[in-house]
Protein backbone atom coordinates (compact mmCIF):
# COMPACT_ATOMS: atom_id res chain seq x y z
CA UNK A 1 0.00 0.00 0.00
CA UNK A 2 1.67 3.33 -1.39
CA UNK A 3 1.79 6.12 1.40
CA UNK A 4 1.10 9.63 1.52
CA UNK A 5 4.81 10.24 0.23
CA UNK A 6 4.14 8.78 -2.91
CA UNK A 7 0.53 10.19 -4.00
CA UNK A 8 2.32 13.13 -2.65
CA UNK A 9 5.56 12.68 -4.90
CA UNK A 10 3.23 11.81 -7.94
CA UNK A 11 1.49 15.61 -7.61
CA UNK A 12 4.60 17.11 -7.53
CA UNK A 13 5.96 15.38 -10.48
CA UNK A 14 2.49 16.66 -12.25
CA UNK A 15 3.37 19.69 -11.41
CA UNK A 16 6.71 19.92 -12.10
CA UNK A 17 6.52 18.41 -15.84
CA UNK A 18 5.67 21.95 -17.12
CA UNK A 19 9.26 22.51 -16.56
CA UNK A 20 11.81 19.05 -17.42
CA UNK A 21 15.04 20.89 -15.31
CA UNK A 22 12.42 21.10 -12.48
CA UNK A 23 11.14 17.83 -13.03
CA UNK A 24 14.43 15.53 -12.95
CA UNK A 25 15.00 17.69 -9.65
CA UNK A 26 11.61 16.68 -7.80
CA UNK A 27 12.70 13.02 -9.32
CA UNK A 28 15.78 12.60 -7.56
CA UNK A 29 14.30 14.17 -4.79
CA UNK A 30 11.27 11.46 -4.88
CA UNK A 31 13.54 8.58 -5.34
CA UNK A 32 15.47 9.69 -1.82
CA UNK A 33 12.33 9.88 0.27
CA UNK A 34 10.17 7.30 -1.47
CA UNK A 35 10.52 3.78 0.28
CA UNK A 36 11.55 0.67 -2.48
CA UNK A 37 8.30 -0.23 -3.34
CA UNK A 38 7.13 2.88 -3.21
CA UNK A 39 9.53 4.17 -6.45
CA UNK A 40 8.18 0.79 -8.12
CA UNK A 41 4.47 1.89 -7.82
CA UNK A 42 5.96 5.58 -9.44
CA UNK A 43 8.15 4.01 -12.12
CA UNK A 44 4.99 2.14 -13.23
CA UNK A 45 3.10 5.41 -12.99
CA UNK A 46 5.46 7.02 -14.80
CA UNK A 47 5.63 4.78 -17.70
CA UNK A 48 2.32 5.53 -18.25
CA UNK A 49 2.07 9.16 -17.58
CA UNK A 50 5.24 10.34 -19.87
CA UNK A 51 3.81 8.51 -22.88
CA UNK A 52 2.56 11.79 -24.33
CA UNK A 53 5.51 14.04 -22.76
CA UNK A 54 9.35 13.05 -25.02
CA UNK A 55 11.07 15.92 -23.59
CA UNK A 56 10.78 14.18 -20.16
CA UNK A 57 10.88 10.40 -21.24
CA UNK A 58 15.45 11.54 -21.39
CA UNK A 59 15.37 11.83 -17.82
CA UNK A 60 13.25 8.05 -16.48
CA UNK A 61 15.56 6.56 -18.65
CA UNK A 62 18.70 8.54 -17.42
CA UNK A 63 17.31 7.34 -14.01
CA UNK A 64 17.02 3.75 -15.20
CA UNK A 65 19.99 3.47 -16.12
CA UNK A 66 21.62 5.17 -12.83
CA UNK A 67 19.45 2.87 -10.57
CA UNK A 68 21.11 -0.55 -12.93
Amino acid sequence: MATINYYYAKVVLQTASENPLQFKKELQQAKKSLLPFEIDHLTKWLDSYITNKPELKKFIEKEQMACN
